[in-house]
């Protein structure tokens, strides 16, 4: 193992003993959810170990062409309680991120993730690293959008993935604008150090969902080129790591089927050490 890696891993510790004393709520009980796409999922029997490091998920309202509304999803309900657009791969996608980060670097991660509502009022600061998925259908409040802005304020990295072409871009861009106003998307440079934190990112290509495995292609919808995009904070900090036109989570969710291909997967799994790495030192 690299010594960056350890030294990046033990830096990591040392923000997040920091974090810890500086929240004054302990972090929510761990419930597991109605998935979209699985009703029911094995829980790993250390699932209520204490680590350093968790796979925190945002929660969200639905809305745009297949979201079904602020208060729901399609085909009705609460995205309180589950069952929405945030609950893509979850939480297979989740399960299995979390022990290919725990091989690959020094950091000690829970075997389950932790949903993150952001209408709670201190929950989110407890994780340095927050997930969104399907974010081409999230429609925030102006609540939300303030409470994540004060997240990334105080030093949390944002990672939004899975959304594909021009209409689910204009649509995350709606609440996007919420968060950051005062902020411009642009492409992250090749040099930024988040791609060089533990593994050299220099090459990377588009990583697409299973439906890769029915069409044949890498794209949906008009989304043709994967975009590395990225929104700085004033301290040059990446704060918002935005992956467009590729879908990292089906990479992890599908990494064990032989049917889909490995370098997808292997090259989604050192996006993710890098960028919870960044968002631990930076």
């Amino acid at each position: 193992m690299r010594l960056r890696t350890v030294v990046a891993a033990g830096s990591g510790l040392l923000i997040l003993i920091g974090l810890a004393y500086a929240v004054e709520a302990p972090p929510k009980p761990w419930r597991q959810y109605q998935g979209r796409e699985y009703s029911s999922f094995a829980i790993p029997p250390d699932y209520a170990e204490k680590t350093e490091w968790q796979f925190a998920r945002l929660m969200y309202p639905s809305g745009g062409r297949r979201g079904g509304g602020r208060f729901g999803f399609r085909g009705g309900g609460d995205w309180r309680e589950g069952g929405g657009s945030w609950t893509t791969d979850y939480p297979r996608a989740d399960r299995h991120m979390a022990p290919a980060l725990k091989r690959l670097t020094r950091v000690h991660v829970r075997s389950v993730e932790q949903a993150i509502n952001p209408d709670d009022p201190e929950d989110i600061f407890n994780y340095p690293w927050l997930y969104a998925v399907e974010v081409g259908q999230w429609d925030l409040t102006d609540d939300q959008a303030k409470k994540i802005r004060e997240y990334l304020d105080r030093g949390g990295f944002l990672m939004v993935d899975d959304f594909h072409g021009t209409y689910e871009w204009a649509n995350f861009m709606v609440s996007m604008l919420k968060i950051y106003p005062d902020r411009p998307v642009v492409d992250i440079p090749d040099s930024d150090p988040i791609f060089h934190t533990i593994y050299d990112l220099s090459k990377r290509y588009q990583v697409p969902g299973a439906m890769y495995l029915r069409r044949g292609v890498t794209y949906e919808n008009d989304g043709y080129e994967a975009r590395w995009r990225g929104i700085y904070d004033e301290h040059n900090r990446l704060a918002v790591a935005i992956c467009h036109n590729m879908d990292l989570g089906d990479s992890w969710e599908w990494a064990d089927d032989p049917a889909y291909d490995e370098k997808f997967s292997s090259l989604s799994f050192r996006i993710a050490a890098n960028y919870v790495i960044y968002s631990m030192t930076h």
